[in-house]
């Protein structure tokens, strides 16, 4: 006799921000300027390198291709955020919470990648100067980018065929903002053990290894760096490293701290809360800022759009 199927179809509730909801306004005013900010300052990166021949160039493809990951990371999570904020919390199917968790895994596992490649465009360009124009030309870089999609998207489908499968008949309240996979394992009345093992064995080459690469590279780019004999020299080096460092540091200290700190007390998953935020709302509003601010040639791209722009709307 078939096992019986005992997932539900009763809508789930996501409560969000719960204990401010005394302050719903004003929180959906903070998190709709950011979003409005992020969207603006993405886009505006996606169209400057895609239409500047200046910033044709591997770090600008990598950047351009970071800035789609924190649009689908946003678009993904902050709408319904901002929803929830107004109605004191917001109701999904439980096919919907899969759907936005998938969406949710592309875009943090691409960033991982996204971020190891844009690292080892830095590690040839300084330490590699040589053989950088051979190493790092379009085919390869498209070969590169297309990997990291490719595995972000093969992870993410795996994890969301193994989440389906699992039967959902307990609690259809999650504690949090967006469906998250620990959130959405407490959901069900199946054993998860199999599916949590799956998603640490996948996190190891999506998360992990791509940090550690990181870690090397610039400990190698650093000393490279510091044998440069002119300060002017060692200046104009860390400044081209410094925004992806200041990036690669956001990102990875909210996402370690998130999911190493276990979340067992009520004031833990408070603070995991305010520590989501960071690399859902945050983290992709400060991208583009960093980039720009810290690169002269995004800046100077920049001012000729504008400049073009004003001679066509004066006409």
């Amino acid at each position: 006799m078939d096992k019986e199927n005992k997932t539900y179809y009763r809508p789930i509730q996501l409560l969000g921000f719960e204990i401010l909801h005394n302050y719903n306004i004003l929180i959906f005013l903070l998190i709709f300027i950011f979003y409005s900010l992020t969207l603006i300052g993405n886009a505006t990166i996606i169209i400057l390198v895609s239409s500047s021949p200046s910033l044709h160039h591997p770090m600008y493809f990598f950047l351009c291709n970071l800035s789609i990951s924190d649009l689908i990371l946003t678009t993904s999570i902050v709408p319904n955020m901002m929803y929830g904020v107004l109605k004191g919390g917001i109701t999904m199917s439980i096919d919907a919470c899969i759907t936005q968790f998938q969406c949710f895994g592309i875009a943090i596992m691409s960033e991982c990648l996204l971020l190891a490649a844009m690292s080892y465009d830095r590690y040839l360009a300084i330490c590699n100067p040589l053989h950088y124009i051979h190493i790092m030309n379009k085919e390869n870089c498209l070969r590169l980018v297309i990997l990291c999609w490719f595995l972000s998207f093969a992870m993410s489908f795996v994890m969301m065929i193994l989440v389906r499968k699992l039967n959902y008949c307990g609690p259809n309240i999650i504690y949090h903002f967006f469906c998250d996979f620990a959130p959405i394992l407490q959901l069900s009345c199946s054993t998860t053990f199999k599916v949590e093992l799956v998603q640490k064995f996948l996190a190891c080459p999506i998360t992990v290894i791509p940090l550690v690469f990181i870690i090397v590279t610039y400990t190698h780019i650093i000393i490279t760096i510091l044998r440069i004999p002119s300060n002017s020299g060692r200046q104009k080096a860390f400044s081209t490293c410094s925004s992806h460092l200041a990036v690669v540091g956001t990102f990875y200290g909210s996402l370690i701290t998130l999911y190493v700190v276990p979340s067992n007390s009520k004031n833990t998953l408070n603070a995991n809360k305010i520590l989501s935020l960071l690399y859902t709302v945050i983290t992709p509003l400060l991208n583009p800022i960093i980039y720009s601010l810290k690169n002269m040639e995004i800046r100077l791209a920049l001012g000729k759009h504008i400049s073009v722009w004003k001679r066509t709307y004066r006409r």
